[in-house]
C-alpha cells in the first residue's frame, strides 16, 4: 500500500514541471512586469501586436533566467542580496524611462506630410498626418525592446522563488527543463495579460480619443510611479 502511495521519479518530475508552469503564469502578473509591458503596449492599438509584445517580454525573461539558472545549477554561482538589490534598482530606472517615454508619445504632435501624385498629366499634392503611434508600430513590430526589458527583469532576480526551487531538484537537467517550462508559463501569462491590457486601447482608439489618451497616460504613469518607488527603495532609502 505504501508503495502505491509513493510517487515514482517520473511522476515527481512531471509534478515539478507542472508547478514550474504554474509559477511562470503567476510570475508574469507581478506589478513591475505589468508596469513595464503596459507602458510599451500603450503605444500600440493592435491586439495581436499587444500579445506579441508580451510574448517577446517572456522570451527575453526566459533567456536571462536560463543563463542565470545554468550558472546556479552547474557552476554553483550565488547571487548576493546586494547585487540583486542593484539589479532591481536598475529595473526601477528602466520603468521610469519607459513611463516617461509612453507619456511623451501621448503629447507628440501629429506630423504633417505632403505627397505629390500625378493624374492625367496633372500633378497635385495630398496632405495628411502620421501619428507617433503609427511610426512606433512600424519600427517595433518585432518588439526588440520588449526582449531587452524582459532580459533585464530576468537578470534582476525577480524570480527569486524559482531560483530557490532549483537547489531542491536533484537532476541538473530536470532543473534546466524546469526553467524552460517556467519560461513558457511566463510567456503565456504575459501574452494573456498584454492582450487584456490592449483591449481598452483597441476599443477606444478610433471613437474615444480623449479616453484613449487617458488610458495611455495611466499606463505610463503606472510604470513611472512604480519605477520611482522601486528606484527609491533600492538606491536612495537603502
Amino acid at each position: 500500500m505504501e508503495e502505491l502511495l509513493t510517487p515514482s521519479p517520473e511522476q515527481s518530475a512531471v509534478a515539478v514541471l507542472v508547478i514550474g508552469f504554474l509559477f511562470g503564469l503567476y510570475h508574469a502578473i507581478e506589478a513591475d512586469h505589468l508596469a513595464a509591458v503596459s507602458a510599451i503596449v500603450s503605444e500600440h492599438k493592435n491586439l495581436f501586436l499587444a500579445s506579441v509584445i508580451g510574448g517577446f517580454w517572456g522570451v527575453g525573461h526566459t533567456i536571462s533566467l536560463f543563463i542565470v539558472g545554468a550558472l546556479v545549477v552547474f557552476v554553483k554561482v550565488q547571487i548576493s542580496e546586494s547585487t540583486e538589490g542593484v539589479l532591481e534598482g536598475v529595473v526601477g530606472l528602466m520603468l521610469i524611462l519607459l513611463g516617461l517615454n509612453a507619456i511623451r508619445k501621448i503629447f507628440t504632435a501629429e506630423r504633417i506630410h505632403s505627397h505629390i501624385h500625378e493624374h492625367d498629366g496633372t500633378k497635385h499634392s495630398h496632405i495628411h498626418t502620421h501619428t507617433a503611434d503609427e511610426k512606433a508600430s512600424s519600427h517595433h513590430r518585432f518588439a526588440p525592446r520588449s526582449i531587452a526589458v524582459g532580459m533585464i527583469h530576468g537578470l534582476a532576480g525577480s524570480a527569486g522563488l524559482m531560483l530557490l526551487v532549483l537547489p531542491t531538484i536533484s537532476s541538473p537537467w530536470l532543473a534546466l527543463i524546469y526553467i524552460l517550462i517556467f519560461g513558457v508559463g511566463s510567456i503565456a501569462g504575459m501574452m494573456i495579460m498584454s492582450m487584456l491590457m490592449g483591449l481598452p486601447l483597441y476599443a477606444t482608439a478610433e471613437r474615444f480619443a480623449i479616453l484613449n489618451k487617458a488610458i495611455r497616460f495611466a499606463a505610463g504613469s503606472f510604470s513611472l510611479v512604480w519605477g520611482a518607488m522601486l528606484f527609491h527603495e533600492k538606491f536612495i532609502a537603502a
